[in-house]
């Protein structure tokens, strides 16, 4: 996404975790086919303004007096470290003008910074192709110059899946301890044909079974999955990274930041231009819980969702999502059933948030969490302090200390 159009976002670093939830597990390694998925249409029931007793999710610093929508980046900051090694790693015979495959030399380098203990290594700026999918070690850090460092899906790319199946341009496939910083990653998705089997299966960036996964200043171009990903992980933060993907055309699903069966995480202060929808937490093999997501400026796809709950046979629970933009989607923030889920919604807070000019209006939700009561439980669902412009209802299926209050109109 180009900074001219979205406005530049600020550095931050690790601070302190939030929440108090069910102890962590390991990430467990699973085989994630490709999804062919259909919402639910819900009709709204609409909860009246001024309920009492809204339940406000714990543990996050409030800016006091701030209005809906962003605030300065350096109030959401990341609680995971990734890769703590700082001994550099050279990347040998790197050709920076994207003349030959760089594969071997930054997978090589990635390689020799592991069997260290770890390391940091770096690639300055230029255009680096690629025709095989990269995999991070644990311990460590893949760093590069800025957005001018660019990591190219090559012509070779589709000649092999990586490690879990698909076409991640970078992984980290199991490892812990990981960061993926300031870098470009192209997926290359307007020059390859990606509409190959198993494209579903990986993303473009994605945290895979790993745990204390940072993924730092990662722009991620031309995609055909998934921009960013994180997959069966604890402890991960996402934040200050773009992703830029069109409208669906050639592609479907060009989700922007995507969780999936994963916990413990911070998605913040990142910039999301979505062919689909923007931010999504979503279960398949297991629960989403214990997820921050603060501070993103958030296009949506037209046709689809700023944020979608997309809920399967596992739970979502103690999710914030609080002082985000939200614009140009169908719907703000909504949730789903798919592939005939029985998971629950609770603890979810929604709290000032600028949900505006969306594609069609009033036409669809704001907000829409279970509108026709054939969702399973939704309990301590809280919709406050948002402010809704050019935007439809904000509708939460009734249950047990759900409250919709102080949201404003413009």
């Amino acid at each position: 996404m180009n900074a001219e159009v979205f406005g530049p976002v600020s550095g931050i670093r690790p601070a302190m975790r939030w929440g108090g939830a069910p102890g962590r597990r390991e990430p467990v390694r699973r085989n994630y086919p490709a999804l062919a998925v259909a919402a639910v249409v819900a009709v709204a029931v609409v909860l009246a303004a001024g309920v009492v007793g809204a339940i406000k999710a714990t543990g996050l610093a409030r800016a006091p007096g701030a209005a809906p929508g962003l605030i300065a980046a350096s109030s959401f900051t990341c609680a995971d470290h990734g890769a703590r090694a700082t001994t550099r790693v050279a990347v040998a015979d790197a050709d920076r003008a994207g003349a030959r495959d760089d594969s071997a030399a930054i997978q090589g380098a990635i390689d020799a910074a592991a069997r260290r203990g770890g390391g940091v290594v770096t690639l300055p700026a230029g255009t680096f192709l690629v025709s095989s999918h990269l995999v991070l070690r644990s311990n460590v850090t893949l760093r590069g110059a800025g957005p001018a460092t660019v990591i190219k899906a090559g012509p070779g790319f589709m000649s092999a899946q990586g490690p879990a199946g698909g076409y991640p341009v970078i992984t980290t496939d199991g490892a812990v301890n990981v960061t993926i910083a300031d870098l470009t990653a192209d997926q290359s998705g307007g020059t390859l044909q990606g509409n190959a089997p198993a494209r579903l299966a990986a993303y473009a960036v994605e945290g895979r079974d790993s745990r204390d996964v940072v993924i730092d200043g990662v722009h991620v171009r031309n995609p055909f999955t998934y921009s960013i990903a994180m997959v069966g992980s604890v402890d991960f933060c996402i934040e200050n990274s773009t992703v830029k993907a069109g409208e669906p055309g050639r592609y479907s699903q060009l989700d922007g930041i995507h969780i999936l069966d994963s916990s413990y995480g911070r998605v913040i202060n990142n910039v999301v231009q979505s062919g689909d929808d923007g931010l999504v937490a979503h279960t398949i093999g297991a629960s989403v819980h214990d997820v921050l997501y603060a501070n993103n400026k958030v296009y949506g796809g037209s046709a689809d969702d700023g944020f979608k709950l997309a809920i399967g046979s596992y739970s979502i629970y103690n999710i914030q999502i609080v002082h985000n933009d939200f614009y140009g989607s169908a719907a703000g923030i909504e949730a789903a059933y798919y592939d005939g889920g029985t998971g629950t919604v609770r603890n979810i807070s929604i709290s000032e948030n600028y949900i505006h000019n969306l594609a069609q209006g009033k036409k669809f939700p704001a907000v829409d969490i279970g509108g026709t009561g054939r969702y399973r439980a939704v309990e301590n669902v809280t919709v406050t302090d948002n402010r809704i412009c050019a935007a439809g209802a904000i509708t939460v299926q009734p249950g047990m200390g759900d409250a919709v209050s102080d949201n404003a109109d413009c």
